[in-house]
């Protein structure tokens, strides 16, 4: 971390179909060993088996799932005196996005289903209906913070 001035925000170039900045943040989390034409045409093919499967646009759906999946608090571990406290904290606005993406990505993996872009898309579209393994994790995640509401106070 330098010690004078925080380093510029670096800003992704938005995705060339749907030209949403979004979009190419969530590829570039899908993507795997540089082969980004490879996740584009994953994140594409789950878009369109969303929109065959629900009636509604891809994109839509999509961007409801991830507003779903956005957590407000997790818990931080801090060391007082010996003791180690779960310490709940609110989550940046950019760490709230980084996270739902990555746990999107991670569920949708573990998924049963056959290809990468059936997987993708049943948890996008579970995880709009407020359903899955996503949005558990999220709920998971508010349990723990709410539990220890009483080691807010170590917050620094």
């Amino acid at each position: 971390m330098p010690r004078r001035k925080a380093p510029a925000k670096r800003i992704s170039l938005p995705d060339p179909k749907y030209k949403e900045a979004i979009v190419a943040r969530f590829v570039n989390g899908l993507m795997r060993r540089g082969k980004k034409s490879v996740a584009e045409t994953i994140f594409y093919d789950a878009l369109d088996k969303i929109e065959a499967q629900t009636q509604q646009p891809g994109l839509e759906v999509f961007k409801k799932a991830l507003e779903n999946v956005k957590p407000l608090v997790e818990v931080k571990s801090r060391r007082v005196g010996g003791a180690t406290y779960q310490v709940p904290i609110e989550v940046r606005p950019g760490r709230r996005m980084a996270l739902a993406i990555r746990w999107l990505i991670g569920f949708a993996k573990a998924r049963p289903e056959h290809s990468m872009a059936e997987k993708l898309a049943a948890e996008l579209i579970a995880a709009s209906k407020k359903d899955g393994a996503t949005i558990k994790k999220r709920e998971d995640t508010h349990r723990m913070a709410e539990a220890n509401k009483a080691f807010a106070h170590f917050r620094w």
